[in-house]
């Protein structure tokens, strides 16, 4: 795991290189100090030699400003290493997650990846951190003022050697309880993040059914359960503190008492009493230093194993040795096709699909809720891998093909309409960033969005919020419409994307898609037998199995599923 996570250090090494060094630097002046003061109170004040006072009181003085320049020079290249190391995986895993396929997305939440990507990154950053500080600082610390508290006097620092081992045997008892809810907790904040992300998403559904007491008591539960792992976790870090002084004064109290006889014995000077106080201090505070780094390690570790999980996620689909780079046409072909979302040939979600569709085609699809309609069109473009048989558009398999090349060929409208912030034109360019300003008036006027468009005081410089807040279902099914044609696909596929439009806009955006666009293979997913009416195509889709295949005038004779949806949309329905 360390090993992963250290290459993202990248160019930042010389900084990360450096930071320890000046550490280094700072801790043996701050040891030196003492050890020059016990010289200075014994054979300068004591001595009544002034210019001994003098002499030692210029060194110390340099040696205060050389630990200060050292320790902001520290400071500077601690912040820049970890930042930047922050920075280079955070892009990292970024990055990673763009190239997930739809499966591998399934396998995290949205809330996970995205405490993933701030608070895990964040912890293992401030990890980071403390290893080239405070990792580097406080063990030199320790092992030098423990050296010169030996020089002053090897018989009173044996107190040292008699309280470290019960101090590191209650640190390792509080960092191996303390980790195991630590995990559990980052994992309870996935669903804190999951239960906002909702509520803030569908604010407008919150308030229109009355539910916000519902809701805050959702939050209330994941709150209170974060609360109570994290007040048992620091608890038992709580007792980090008081261990620590224990120690401190034990070893003051120790000190004092031994040191004070020796004193009197004449075995050991004022200056040098001083200077073992100021090594208990010294020594004492590089072990609270430690043991602070063991509790961030606690931390950081559960972070470190959130983060080292999205970084070894392979993604499920990738390019073939040798990827096509050319799609001929925009004939698709289904050979016994069958799909499950668990790879499991028992939970089948498309089950013998065989369809031959030829280039330019329309190709409407309806069937009840469940029937596979949506997943059927994403494996087109390789959201997902069929699970058997295979997909061929352009007469070659899909999985041949360079990825990025098959998806610029095939334009999807989702059920699931969405927009980004930024204005009218910017999110209509995600569909071709070279497009000019006549070309997106064109694919509008097709997607019948020009009009509406015109009407805003800022036309296609009108900003859209996020989500397409502000802007109404019909007017962002027609947006994502126009963005999807800005790509002149060879397959374009509508799923389910025109139902917030009333029944002439559907009628015009057949009209357009026919007379403008003849050679491209539509796909249209929809709930009204208006919209696939006269299709080329008809599929019905029952349970993940095609019922039957057709068009208007022919389903209307041999399929019961067809007849009785057409119909019930046709006559109006009589109260008793």
């Amino acid at each position: 795991m360390i090993k992963k996570l250290a290459k993202f250090i990248g160019q930042y090494k010389l900084d990360t290189l450096l930071t320890p060094l000046f550490v280094a630097a700072e801790s043996v002046l701050e040891v030196l100090i003492p050890f020059k003061m016990a010289d200075l109170i014994d054979l300068g004040i004591e001595a009544e030699n002034i210019n001994y006072v003098v002499k030692v009181g210029v060194i110390l003085l340099c040696y205060a400003m050389l630990a200060l320049a050292c320790g902001a020079l520290s400071g500077f290249f601690a912040a820049r290493s970890s930042s930047g190391y922050a920075k280079n995986l955070r892009e990292e895993l970024y990055n990673k997650i763009q190239d997930y396929s739809f499966s591998n997305v399934d396998k995290f939440s949205t809330s996970s990846l995205v405490t993933r990507l701030t608070t895990d990154v964040s912890n293992v950053q401030n990890a980071f951190q403390m290893i080239i500080r405070i990792a580097v600082r406080a063990p030199i610390i320790l092992i030098t003022a423990m050296i010169m508290a030996f020089r002053v006097n090897h018989s009173l620092a044996l107190v040292f050697v008699c309280v470290i081992p019960f101090l590191a045997v209650g640190l390792y008892f509080i960092s191996t309880r303390a980790h195991p809810i630590f995990e559990k907790v980052f994992r309870t904040y996935d669903k804190l993040n999951n239960v906002v992300q909702e509520n803030i998403r569908g604010i407008r559904v919150v308030k229109s059914f009355v539910r916000e007491d519902h809701e805050i008591e959702k939050f209330e539960n994941v709150s209170d359960s974060i609360y109570k792992n994290f007040s048992k976790a620091e608890r038992l870090i709580a007792f980090n503190s008081p261990l620590m002084q224990l120690c401190v004064y034990t070893c003051i109290l120790l000190i004092s008492w031994f040191g004070a006889k020796m004193v009197v014995a004449g075995s050991l000077t004022t200056g040098q009493i001083m200077s073992m106080f100021t090594y208990v201090m010294q020594i004492l505070m590089s072990l609270m230093m430690i043991s602070m780094i063991l509790v961030m390690l606690v931390i950081s570790k559960a972070s470190a194993e959130r983060v080292i999980e999205v970084l070894d996620e392979e993604s499920e689909i990738h390019n073939s040795a040798n990827p096509v780079f050319d799609v001929k046409d925009g004939a698709v072909r289904f050979d016994n096709v069958n799909f499950s979302y668990a790879k499991d040939m028992n939970k089948l979600c498309l089950k013998n699909i065989n369809l031959d569709i030829k280039s330019g085609e329309t190709v409407g699809i309806i069937g009840g809720t469940g029937s596979a309609k949506s997943t059927l069109v994403q494996l087109i473009p390789r959201l997902y891998d069929v699970t058997d048989g295979a997909i061929y558009v352009g007469g070659v398999d899909v999985r041949d093909y360079d990825i990025e090349t098959l998806r610029n060929n095939v334009a999807m409208v989702l059920q699931k309409n969405v927009l980004f912030s930024g204005t009218i034109k910017e999110n209509l360019r995600w569909g071709d960033a070279d497009a000019t300003n006549e070309d997106i008036q064109r694919v509008c006027k097709l997607a019948q969005a020009d009009d509406f468009i015109q009407n805003f005081p800022d036309k296609y410089d009108t900003f859209i919020e996020q989500g397409g807040a502000n802007v109404s279902g019909g007017q962002r099914q027609r947006l994502c419409i126009a963005r999807a044609l800005l790509k002149k696909p060879k397959i374009l596929i509508l799923d389910d994307s025109t139902s917030a439009v009333d029944t002439k806009t559907d009628a015009l955006l057949r009209k357009a898609f026919r007379e403008e666009i003849p050679e491209t293979t539509k796909f249209i997913i929809a709930q009204r037998i208006s919209s696939v009416q006269d299709a080329d195509k008809i599929i019905i889709l029952d349970d993940g199995n095609i019922s039957a295949v057709g068009t208007h005038d022919e389903l209307l004779q041999t399929s019961d599923i067809y007849r009785e949806v057409y119909y019930s949309q046709q006559k109006p329905v009589v109260a008793e």
